[in-house]
């Protein structure tokens, strides 16, 4: 019993730690959120397409100044991405041929799921960059976003638009 007892004990001291720990970090994300709040914001706000075709766009908004007692500039970068339907050789084959809606339904979903990652990969390559003390002047009013040349699809760099990832193969 008293085993289980300081057994018991060690666990709920260990959640507790946990728990303050994970409080702080919130507390600190919030801080520096505030703080980036005050030189630059990203709108998430994007609303996806009724429909989607193969060529995909993801238009991020954004305001940004240089010190706090200047006056926001406003900007926008549109993000493009060329989903080529390729067949899913990780699937079985049906037994049966599955009706053109079905096929469509099938499509515009997949579509649909690049679309939410390449949102999401644009949004956090905007604020990324202003982060780490990007220029809202350099940034390019349109952007094609690169294919992982191994999986053929989006990667995590597949949307930087500076450093790096974005350097021409000859400078790397």
């Amino acid at each position: 019993m008293a085993k289980k007892l300081a057994g018991t004990k060690d666990c709920v001291l260990r959640a507790g730690s946990d728990l303050a720990h994970a409080v702080q970090q919130m507390k600190e994300r919030v801080e520096a959120e505030e703080k980036e709040g005050l030189l630059f914001h990203v709108d998430d706000q994007i609303i996806s397409p009724y429909r989607f075709s193969e060529k995909l766009t993801v238009r991020v908004s954004y305001r940004w100044r240089q010190a706090i007692e200047d006056d926001w500039t406003y900007g926008s970068i549109t993000f493009s991405y060329d989903s080529a339907s390729r067949p899913d050789s990780a699937l079985p084959t049906p037994k049966r041929k599955p009706s053109a809606t079905k096929l469509d339904q099938e499509r515009q979903e997949k579509l649909y799921r690049v679309w939410e990652y390449l949102k999401s990969l644009a949004l956090y390559s905007v604020r990324e960059y202003f982060r780490d003390g990007g220029d809202g002047n350099t940034i390019p009013p349109t952007i094609q976003a690169k294919t992982d040349p191994y999986s053929l699809g989006l990667n995590n760099y597949s949307a930087q638009f500076w450093g790096e990832h974005n350097a021409p193969a000859s400078a790397k």
